[in-house]
């Protein structure tokens, strides 16, 4: 076989237990993609046919759906008796089973970086009824064939519960080392089934070991439910209490003491993540602490999740001291910037017109303006400040939803400054 469909089959990239992925070629919009074709026949099975179609009809149901910059993205499907194949987005990473043994292990903030990405993944499912029920580490992909950076993409949304919790053939699908308590009860599930399965692959990524150690599955279910499993840090020295904290929070048999949401496993981590890292420099900040920054910023409120990574992706991160000219009057406008952490001041031929605290914008008129527009005043760090760049060609350049959320948030800016310099006349 070497084409299914519209498809070009280029190689075999992976392989399952019931299907085959190759990497193929779409010719009309000329991008590489993954297909997952199931073996023959394999839906005519007499005794798992039915839920082998229906993960394949969960995977095709999510089709243009789930648009996350950490969700592999559905691009096509069919599913009928003669042939079923799945079309999504291919990441030449490889997966995160290559990072699970003692030897292969990744930095701490790594693992902390990549948990965090899939809590946000897994929240925009959540937020659209979708629970995935199969979290693994051969389910996260690396976006990059450099494991050390870069982003990951939950993938295999086959087992997915799309809608009201259900208890539907729960015990044919999943791998039981990640499998909550719930789980193996079958017992209705929600997200924090997921929460669970997540925890498990921390634990993993932090020790290079599963939480439990069994002889057999009967021995599994019984420790997942009953068991405790040794604390992170017992395993890898350098793990700090407070991860240890979040595994056995996210790994809670009892639903009221596991996290109650996505946002709460992810605050957690950036609180031990800024912990463990209290004095880095701006530029090496991970990307999920700049992330959380600018969400904090009022200027991104009407920005979606995948438009905020976005603006992680493009924008420049520097800290500079206290006297530093950022921009000076009368020079050329390439780019604009957000305040970070500080306070800096605008001058006027020498006149201060203007204080700048954390979270506002600043220079954007340069850039929105003309071309040959020049900036209109000095600004001036009055504090040690962190500030965040974007270049001009990076805004001209960025998805048109971002693009247009900007000069949304820059009218809003501009009339506040109108409103405050009308204030200030009046009271002149």
């Amino acid at each position: 076989m070497d084409k299914v469909g519209k498809y070009e089959l280029v190689r075999e990239i992976g392989r399952g237990a019931t299907s085959t992925v190759y990497l193929g070629s779409d010719p009309f919009s000329r991008r590489e993609v993954a297909i997952k074709i199931a073996f023959p026949g394999i839906l005519k099975d007499p005794r798992r046919g039915k839920l082998y179609t229906h993960l394949f009809l969960n995977e095709a149901a999510l089709i243009g759906k789930m648009s996350h910059p950490h969700i592999v993205q559905t691009y096509d499907a069919v599913v009928d008796d003669q042939l079923c194949y799945i079309v999504m987005e291919y990441v030449p990473g490889g997966t995160l089973e290559s990072v699970c043994s003692r030897d292969q292990l990744l930095p701490v903030e790594r693992v902390v970086e990549i948990i965090f990405k899939c809590t946000r993944a897994l929240d925009f499912a959540f937020r659209m009824g979708i629970t995935h029920r199969d979290i693994k580490p051969a389910n996260i992909l690396f976006a990059s064939t450099d494991r050390n950076q870069g982003d990951i993409k939950v993938s295999d949304f086959g087992a997915a519960i799309i809608g009201s919790p259900e208890r539907t053939l729960v015990l044919g699908i999943g791998s039981p080392a990640y499998m909550s308590p719930e789980q193996v009860k079958d017992r209705a599930l929600d997200h924090q089934t997921d929460i669970y399965s997540l925890g498990v692959v921390m634990y993993q990524l932090l020790t290079g070991q599963l939480p439990f150690q069994a002889r057999n599955s009967y021995d599994l279910v019984y420790q997942i439910i009953n068991a405790e499993p040794r604390r992170p840090s017992s395993l890898r020295n350098e793990i700090p209490a407070a991860l240890d904290a979040i595994v056995a929070r996210a790994m809670n048999k009892q639903l009221d003491a596991r996290y109650s949401s996505w946002t709460e496993f992810g605050h957690d981590l950036t609180l031990a993540f800024r912990g463990r890292r209290p004095s880095v420099p701006a530029e090496r900040m991970a990307d999920f602490e700049k992330f959380e920054k600018l969400r904090s910023f009022g200027f991104f409120a009407e920005f979606s999740e995948a438009e905020i990574w976005e603006v992680v992706r493009f924008s420049k991160w520097s800290r500079v001291a206290p006297d530093t000219v950022i921009i000076a009057d009368g020079e050329a406008g390439e780019c604009f910037y957000f305040l970070a952490e500080g306070e800096l001041k605008v001058l006027k031929n020498g006149m201060l017109l203007d204080l700048l605290t954390s979270g506002e914008c600043f220079g954007e008129m340069a850039v929105i303006g003309k071309a040959t527009a020049l900036r209109g005043a000095d600004v001036v760090a009055l504090t040690d400040a962190k500030l965040v760049m974007i270049a001009a060609t990076a805004l001209q350049e960025s998805s048109a939803t971002c693009r247009m959320h900007f000069y949304q948030a820059f009218l809003a800016v501009l009339s506040d400054r109108l409103t405050s310099a009308n204030v200030r006349l009046v009271s002149f």
